[in-house]
């Protein structure tokens, strides 16, 4: 009984030692199949930044948010100082009741306005926003297949998440050329379309 027990033990741990000896030569010839030259790295958000696409339309879209965002809140500031006037002079019994019910009907009316035609406007730009960036993150994403375009990559990460890495897996310059050389190329395309 000794005999078949040590004799178990015994093909157990053989047996054992094959599969752990197996595992580890897959795991090494997994290593040298996706080694350190199959992997790359990007920083998405610095492509984003200094492509060509942010700093001209990205710019323009940026200026175009802001000055409708000032205009909104000047043209809000100046109901507001209206309707304080209106109070006032109402209050100072420099006007009657009925005038100023009436003129308070006007800039109520004025208000009404204002707020549908911004929140159209404030759609309008969302939605270009919105496409904006979807050029954007689509121009990225064409970037990074055109320098893998051999397949030389087997994976591409975005940098964020990145915890360590060797910074010669890093392609970030080539994604940022390549962004840039594809933005040309979309520009000049309507260009020879029109011709």
């Amino acid at each position: 009984m000794k005999k078949i027990y040590l004799f178990a033990l015994a093909a157990a741990c053989a047996w054992t030692a094959c599969t752990t000896q197996q595992a580890g030569e897959t795991t090494t010839a997994e290593a040298q199949q996706v080694g350190g030259a199959d992997i790359a790295y990007v920083h998405a958000e610095q492509v984003v930044a200094e492509c060509d696409l942010m700093k001209g339309e990205g710019a323009a879209l940026a200026e175009k948010t802001q000055k409708a965002q000032e205009s909104w809140a000047k043209k809000e500031r100046s109901l507001q100082a209206e309707a304080a006037q209106l109070q006032q002079k109402y209050e100072k019994g420099l006007i009657t009741t009925r005038d100023a019910q009436a003129q308070q009907e006007k800039i109520q009316k004025r208000a009404t306005n204002f707020q549908t035609n911004t929140q159209k406007e404030m759609q309008t730009l969302e939605e270009e926003n919105l496409v904006f960036t979807n050029r954007v993150q689509d121009l990225v994403m064409r970037a990074v297949r055109e320098v893998n375009a051999d397949g030389r990559y087997k994976l591409i990460i975005n940098a964020n998440s990145l915890m360590d890495a060797d910074t010669t897996l890093n392609i970030t310059a080539a994604v940022l050329a390549k962004a840039n050389e594809l933005y040309a190329a979309d520009k000049a395309a309507p260009a020879e379309e029109n011709k």
